[in-house]
């Protein structure tokens, strides 16, 4: 799963980041196997001149995969942090573009929400505190991931609020 919990004492953190499916040598691979491919045609119109009116399209086509391929490792490119305490859970989120968007709360009051219906994936995950506020966790997590989720993180908000007196 695309998230790892760690305990210490009286402090759980979560760290949740977008599943890839293609590791970056796999990329690599990719790029170099559609290169080999693409060129292969090219053998056969070696010294005419329609070489030349091929190359530009051979040249377009793996510009716009590697393009393509590169966005998406971009786009993935986000982490989000929560840490719970006894007395404080707090999300952090580290977006694409380098900003970071932060949401804290009373671990007593917070609560793990899951929309079946209604959000933007079924099965939404958000986290409610004392305030008007409500975040997103997860989202890039498929639909049976946030369903786990759901329940790990309903017990490790329990289990802070069970040593409040700490």
């Amino acid at each position: 799963m695309p998230y790892q919990w760690t305990r210490k004492e009286h402090r759980t953190e979560l760290a949740v980041w977008p599943y890839r499916s293609l590791p970056r040598r796999g990329f690599v691979l990719v790029i170099a196997a559609t290169a080999t491919l693409l060129s292969l045609p090219l053998l056969a119109v070696l010294g005419t001149p329609i070489l030349w009116g091929l190359l530009p399209f051979i040249a377009l086509a793996l510009g716009a995969l590697w393009f393509g391929f590169s966005r998406n490792y971009r786009d993935a490119d986000l982490l989000e942090e929560l840490t719970i305490t006894p007395r404080l859970i707090r999300l952090t989120r580290h977006n694409p573009s380098g900003d970071v968007q932060d949401w804290q709360s009373n671990s007593y009051w917070a609560q793990v929400e899951m929309h079946a219906r209604g959000g933007p994936v079924p099965h939404y995950l958000t986290l409610r505190g004392d305030g008007p506020r409500e975040v997103e966790i997860g989202r890039f997590l498929s639909e049976a991931e946030r369903r786990t989720l759901f329940g790990e993180l309903s017990d490790a908000l329990r289990d802070a609020r069970s040593h409040t007196s700490v």
